[in-house]
């Protein structure tokens, strides 16, 4: 009966080793096709394109002198109609109506 136990005991061993060897290998291999899997997903997913905002273009500065500058315009057109007015040049009404269409009314 000794030799029995022996050989059992032997036979344990070598199954035990089998099974612990065949888990490694699963391990591995499964390990290997995730990572398969994963490259290939990683291959044909489509790739984040990161895309910044430009800056908002810059605001134009208020330039007042753009608005003296029409004045002046109007001032020396209407100086014009009041000269051509004082030579006779044009009538009251003529005035009124080219001072009106100078001024927006």
């Amino acid at each position: 009966m000794p030799g029995l136990v022996r050989g059992m005991a032997r036979t344990a061993a070598v199954v035990g080793t089998a099974t612990a060897t065949r888990n490694a290998v699963n391990r591995r291999q499964a390990e290997k096709n995730m990572a398969a899997y994963q490259n290939a997903a990683a291959a044909t997913a489509p790739q984040q394109q990161v895309v910044y905002a430009a800056p908002p273009p810059p605001q134009p500065e208020y330039i007042p002198a753009q608005a003296p500058a029409m004045q002046e315009d109007v001032i020396t057109q209407l100086e014009r109609l009041g000269a051509l007015k004082a030579q006779g040049l044009l009538t009251e009404e003529e005035f009124a109506a080219q001072k009106a269409k100078l001024l927006g009314l």
